[in-house]
Parts: C-alpha cells; structure tokens; sequence
C-alpha cells in the first residue's frame, strides 16, 4: 500500500485541529505509544481529495480497519448509514463511554455503525482503555 503524500505543515496543523488524538476512539497520541496517521474521511479510491476538510487525524487501527468504506448497515435499523465524521459530527451526540470508560457505546444509527465497522472496542484497546482508566488518564475530558 503506497503513502499519499501530505505536506508536514498541514499533517501538523491537523494534528493540533484533532488535538492529538484519534477522530474516532479518541485514543491520545501520547498513550497510543504509535504516531497517528492521516486519514482521508472519504477515500482516495472512492472519490476522496487531499484537501484539509478531507483529513482527520485516526490511530492506525481505526484508520486501517475504515480502509475505503464511507458507510454501513446500522444493525439495529437495517439502514444503510454513513461513518461518523470526526471534522463536521460532534463525537458525543453519536458516542459515550460505558460506566467502566473502556468500551464506546454508539447512540445513533452513525454511532453503531461506526464502532461496528471500525472495530472500536477490539480486545486490545479495551485492555489499554482499562490501564489508562486506572491511571486517571481516561477517558478524556472534553
């Protein structure tokens, strides 16, 4: 898979716009241990632009788990939805943490489809939302 290039002054500026953290699980750069990467909210491949309303900042698990899907089939609704957009949709009218903070709920039709399809609650980051609770590290404040 080849990188699409994005020129360091807009990576950073949208970095600070997303404030370090993923788009979409909200997992902090600094916690993640792994630079966030660049993702194109509608893909390349299906149209997509390099142009900053385009871009947000995803951890490379939400970013690769997304790959070129814009939407999905809400479970709940059998509706054919579109992924959360973390630059124009607001996280918390579609998304909130459990009472143990580990694990996103989705509120909407937008909100199940995107932690289904992006996999938001994959063991791993689970377990590390568990040790950055304890902490007093998560989840994050708005």
């Amino acid at each position: 898979m080849s990188r699409t290039y994005i020129p360091l002054p807009l990576r950073r500026a949208i970095a600070r716009e997303a404030r370090y953290r993923c788009g979409y699980c909200l997992s902090p750069e600094l916690l993640s241990g792994l630079p966030l990467t660049i993702d194109h909210l509608t893909p390349l491949s299906v149209g997509g632009s390099n142009e900053p309303e385009n871009l947000w900042l995803a951890c490379r698990s939400c970013n690769e788990s997304k790959g070129n899907r814009t939407v999905g089939i809400d479970w709940e609704t059998g509706k054919t939805v579109p992924l959360f957009n973390p630059r124009t949709q607001s996280w918390h009218e579609h998304f909130q943490w459990d009472e143990n903070g580990t694990h996103i709920v989705g509120l909407t039709p937008i909100g199940r489809v995107t932690v289904t399809m992006l996999n938001l609650n994959h063991e791993i980051i689970v377990m590390a939302r568990g040790r950055w609770v304890a902490a007093g590290w998560h989840p994050p404040a708005e």
